[in-house]
């Protein structure tokens, strides 16, 4: 694979005790110098205006205004120093890149993953929360439909949490399906399966709660019960993975078990649909909290696009996630009867 890193990215400081350290991106780069076929990629970083066009222009002034001023505690978990602002904008231009690659055309052994850092996926329209600042997958999406790439995007979250700013940024959108996997009942507390989008875009959004303790079963039959049928009927020219790796079987702030042979067996399924529909596929990353299983599941990824074909689980779809999927299955029936 070929993954966008920034060094700016390093100095968004978070402190000694913060899950999301820099000591992330050094795992991660550790670990990929013992594969085959890892190349690095500088890209620009976005520009204010294409931040802009997905968050409110007085709540991203405030953010420059914030780091200049030194930073601090945004909220209780949101943390930012003088060099975030430049961090944020550095991940949001490697999603960006990402989002370019894909659509032209780089794929296989070429697709791209930016291992950007802070995350993305819970700042909403007008805001900071839970580590992220700017919503690097939404300005992603939204830069390959300004820049005349992508007539419709499809954005997959399997982070372990819900990607509630994504869904916040497109909730009323037709032209971007969001889909977000993630644990019931934990932060931000927000991704019910009754929230499917608003007017004209009902429907364009899905969300597969699952309860703790769902295994990899239960995530690769979302993808093919739920989500590759429904994207398929969009038929997006370009799908990106908001691609947290903390519902991890040891990761150590969730309680899902997911394998790491499973986020292969998850990069393997999309990137098979990515290929029979010709859409552009990119991963971004989100989370992924203990530095041994985040560089595993991300070296997993890697080697799937390198060749390797993953080993699939012995154990059946529990029965409490299977009654998740048929839910929101129910749900789409539903919808599709109005």
């Amino acid at each position: 694979m070929n993954f966008g890193y920034r060094e700016a990215c390093l100095e968004h400081d978070t402190g000694k005790r913060h899950p999301e350290s820099p000591d992330r991106l050094r795992a991660i780069r550790q670990g990929l110098s013992e594969c085959h076929g890892v190349r690095y990629v500088s890209p620009e970083d976005a520009t204010v205006e294409q931040v802009a066009a997905v968050h409110d222009a007085d709540y991203v002034q405030s953010v420059e205004d914030f780091c200049a001023d030194g930073g601090g505690d945004w909220d209780a978990d949101t943390v930012a120093v003088e060099a975030t602002w430049d961090a944020a904008l550095a991940a949001s231009g490697m999603a960006n890149w990402v989002a370019d690659e894909a659509l032209d055309g780089s794929n296989g052994r070429d697709t791209t993953f930016a291992l950007g850092r802070p995350p993305g996926h819970h700042a909403v329209y007008d805001d900071a929360m839970g580590f992220c600042f700017f919503n690097h997958v939404a300005v992603a999406a939204q830069h390959a439909i300004d820049d005349g790439g992508a007539d419709r995007v499809a954005i997959l979250d399997w982070d372990v949490h819900h990607g509630n700013g994504t869904q916040d940024i497109f909730d009323d959108r037709e032209d971007v399906f969001f889909v977000s996997i993630h644990e019931d009942g934990i932060y931000p507390g927000t991704g019910d399966a009754t929230e499917i989008g608003t007017g004209d875009a009902r429907g364009t959004t899905m969300n597969v709660p699952f309860p703790p303790g769902t295994t990899t079963s239960g995530y690769l039959a979302a993808v093919d019960d739920l989500i590759v049928p429904a994207f398929e009927a969009f038929d997006p020219d370009l799908v990106l993975v908001s691609a947290g790796f903390d519902a991890h079987e040891h990761d150590p702030i969730s309680r899902m078990r997911v394998s790491t042979e499973g986020y292969g067996l998850l990069a393997q399924r999309v990137d098979a649909f990515a290929d029979r529909i010709g859409a552009g596929l990119g991963f971004v990353l989100e989370g992924g909290y203990g530095l041994d299983t985040l560089t595993e599941s991300v070296r997993t990824v890697h080697e799937v696009f390198d060749g390797y074909t993953p080993g699939e689980p012995d154990g059946d779809v529990q029965d409490a996630a299977r009654q998740v999927i048929d839910d929101v299955r129910g749900q789409r029936f539903d919808l599709a009867d109005e």
